[in-house]
């Protein structure tokens, strides 16, 4: 039930709730985390950035971790703006996950003014980057490296269930192999010449690296979905993909399809859209076929290669 403050706050303008919000969890932030390093029964309070990092903070966390997420499913990360919930809960947690490499070009300044005082982990830590490009968790053994890092950050914020972590992250790192072996056999079943993809904007080029795909090119010629084909560019693209017989183009599903189904018509390829869409900045929503991460990386991989053999699903 909301106190008399809570409930006079609901009626002032956002704004200043805002502010009221990012104050109130900057005086309350050290107090909760004081109150959790004291009880071991509750559970470290974690803000995670995207989907993903969530995603693996959850999985390697377990029941010992509550896992505030802050980006949502299907929503680009380059253009998040905190709530004042989200402002909250960075105020209050022990933990802050991100991604890294640049991906989130928000996160100092929204730390900064929530008051956080915990630890940041960045979860590309490790990880092998390739030519700046944020989109690290398309290779399921860069997962393994995050997880890691992950685990080691929750050890020492809450050192009494470090055995509970690590216990979690071999658990998931077996669910992730697993993966790798069967995206590998399934890539391996598209005849050679047509292992060739077109995507929305270029994010998947841990995926196509660890798989042996070959880049042709993308709708967005940038790893920030900002960026935007000029129309030589677009024209190029059409040239490139008639000459080198690329099968499909594959849209995202936190991006709209528009321009991607006006290349495939002018190319005469066919486009992959709708609920066959590629996840490639965010995990989906829950009952999606990419509502984590596991479930994103068979359902990308189905979608590839059922397009690319000529049998899409």
């Amino acid at each position: 039930m909301l106190s008399p403050l809570a409930r006079a706050r609901s009626s002032v303008a956002l704004p200043v709730l805002v502010m009221l919000t990012v104050l109130f969890a900057a005086a309350c932030g050290g107090e909760q985390r004081s109150s959790a390093s004291a009880d071991p029964e509750q559970p470290l309070k974690v803000v995670a950035t995207t989907t993903q990092v969530a995603d693996f903070a959850r999985n390697v966390g377990g029941d010992r971790v509550t896992v505030h997420q802050l980006l949502k499913p299907n929503v680009d990360p380059h253009d998040y703006e905190p709530s004042p919930a989200d402002m909250r809960a960075i105020g209050e947690a022990d933990v802050l996950v991100k991604n890294g490499v640049g991906l989130e070009k928000w996160l100092d300044e929204t730390i900064e003014a929530a008051g956080f005082g915990g630890t940041v982990v960045d979860a590309s830590k490790g990880v092998q980057i390739q030519d700046g490009d944020p989109h690290i968790w398309h290779n399921p053994l860069n997962v393994k490296t995050m997880a890691a890092t992950i685990e080691i950050a929750f050890a020492a914020a809450d050192p009494g269930d470090t055995a509970a972590y690590q216990a979690n992250r071999v658990a998931y790192d077996e669910k992730l192999d697993a993966l790798d072996a069967e995206i590998a056999r399934k890539i391996e079943s598209i005849p050679v010449d047509r292992r060739k993809l077109v995507t929305n904007h270029d994010a998947f080029g841990y995926y196509l690296d660890r798989y042996k795909l070959t880049f042709v090119g993308s709708i967005i010629p940038s790893f920030d979905t900002s960026a935007e084909l000029s129309a030589k560019q677009v024209s190029d693209l059409v040239t490139k993909i008639k000459s080198t017989g690329v099968a499909a183009i594959f849209s995202e599903a936190s991006l709209p399809p528009k321009t991607a189904e006006a290349i495939g018509r002018e190319a005469g390829v066919t486009v992959v859209a709708g609920e066959d869409a590629l996840y490639g900045d965010s995990l989906g929503p829950e009952g999606s076929a990419g509502a984590t991460y596991l479930q994103m990386l068979e359902h990308n991989t189905d979608t590839i290669v059922g397009a690319l053999r000529g049998n899409p699903a």
